[in-house]
């Protein structure tokens, strides 16, 4: 028998903590990492630019397991009203724009974790861990 759990229960049980609605894109290679390549500079400001203007929180690539190479896949998680936003934003990436990687938006909720930022005053550095 299959349980359904709905939007709802979880956030009922989950009462009291983040409760952050964010929203992950993944995106893949479509056509090999030719497309990928060339359209890497673009797409590096293009996150750059969301990042400065509040709607990134993180964006990487995905290694391989043996974390040894790259073969075009990334992540990004953006903040979005809804998931048609979320996917307007993510189709905006030149990567997706230029068909060079295709990608799927799941909505995220965060609930669990932490940051750590260190900062010195007598040098103005820090630290994120």
């Amino acid at each position: 028998m299959t349980i359904k759990v709905t939007k709802d229960q979880v956030l009922e049980a989950s009462k009291g903590m983040l409760q952050k609605q964010f929203y992950m894109v993944h995106s893949t290679p479509t056509q090999g990492m030719g497309p990928v390549m060339e359209n890497l500079a673009v797409h590096l400001d293009h996150q750059c630019e969301m990042e400065r203007t509040g709607v990134m929180l993180a964006a990487g690539p995905h290694w391989t397991d043996d974390e040894s190479e790259w073969l075009g896949e990334g992540t990004f998680v953006i903040r979005a009203r809804s998931l048609a936003e979320a996917r307007e934003i993510a189709a905006k990436d030149p990567m997706h724009a230029a068909g060079a990687r295709s990608f799927k938006v799941r909505p995220w909720l965060i609930n669990e974790g932490g940051l750590t930022v260190r900062l010195s005053f007598s040098d103005g550095k820090f630290t994120l861990e």
